[in-house]
């Protein structure tokens, strides 16, 4: 019986935080059917409901999320004195739940990743790319990646990348033909590529200080999109101003293919840092990719 509840109940607790059999089972290995199955066995030996189904989607119920908040923490430590153990062979091994935006992993992750994962072949990466500001608690993250200004005050951050600018462009066609703006407020006169926001689903306003002076731009255009480089491509084929981090132009503006606008309203800002829970304890190979990553 023990071992019975042990299996469903870190069964239940997959489904719990994905909200959804479907997802669960692929992360399980296991059918969305043997998973229902489980679930109501479960319940069933528990005598008490811990999900609410419906056509789109499941959740915890009030019993559900109160056996998660016991459990969780206590699944979590038996996952981490299990990793630990890793630490005792002769090479670092484990595994290792990252989230980070497009641009950081493009940027500052991807190629550190790339010899890290050559030297260390039994140190096991996901790498989940958001650009919404993901919990990496509840999602069950080692540590995420994300700009200072958006780390939460009770993480333990490590600076990664130093800092960075964004970039106003437009092709020499586009300009051409709209004008080049002098200032910010000028925008509202253009055609912009936008960028919806993943977490509220609202639209981007795009970000400018000089000086004592900072502006918050709401910007208008034929296009909006949520990958970064087909922002860049859609300002190369003359569809309107792009608004993007400097160094995934710079060799466009080179090479006269994109053109740099209000570069004066565009200062440095803090840039990527690896943030993490102090209150989890974390393994060798956990240790070996924040020194990997770590800016020096």
């Amino acid at each position: 019986m023990l071992k019975e509840n042990i299996q469903d109940l870190l069964s239940f607790m997959v489904v719990a935080r994905e909200r959804s059999f479907t997802r669960a089972a692929a992360q399980l290995g296991v059918s969305q059917s043997a998973l229902s199955h489980a679930m109501r066995n479960l319940e069933a030996r528990l005598g008490v409901r811990l999900l609410t189904r419906t056509t789109r989607n499941v959740s915890p119920t009030e019993a559900g999320e109160k056996l998660l908040v016991r459990l969780g923490p206590q699944i979590q430590q038996m996952e981490d004195e299990l990793l630990s153990l890793h630490e005792l062979r002769d090479k670092p091994a484990g595994n290792i739940r990252l989230t980070a935006g497009e641009h950081a992993m493009q940027a500052v992750l991807w190629p550190a990743l790339r010899p890290f994962l050559q030297r260390y072949p039994d140190i096991h990466v996901e790498v989940i790319v958001d650009n919404g500001l993901t919990d990496i608690v509840d999602g069950r993250f080692d540590a995420g990646i994300r700009l200072g200004e958006q780390v939460a005050k009770d993480m333990i951050a490590v600076r990664i990348a130093p800092e960075m600018r964004m970039a106003v462009v437009a092709s020499p066609d586009y300009l051409a033909r709209s004008g080049t703006p002098d200032s910010p407020r000028e925008l509202a006169h253009h055609r912009c590529i936008n960028m919806r926001l993943p977490t509220r689903g609202g639209l981007y306003a795009w970000e400018f200080e000089q000086g004592s002076q900072a502006l918050r731009v709401r910007v208008e255009g034929q296009l909006t999109l949520n990958t970064l480089p087909q922002r860049i491509d859609a300002a190369r084929a003359g569809l309107g101003l792009a608004y993007v981090p400097e160094d995934t132009i710079l060799d466009d503006v080179t090479s006269g293919k994109l053109v740099r606008v209000l570069a004066e309203w565009c200062p440095p800002f803090d840039g990527y840092y690896l943030y993490y829970p102090g209150r989890r304890q974390h393994t060798a190979a956990f240790a070996l990719l924040i020194e990997a990553l770590r800016l020096r």
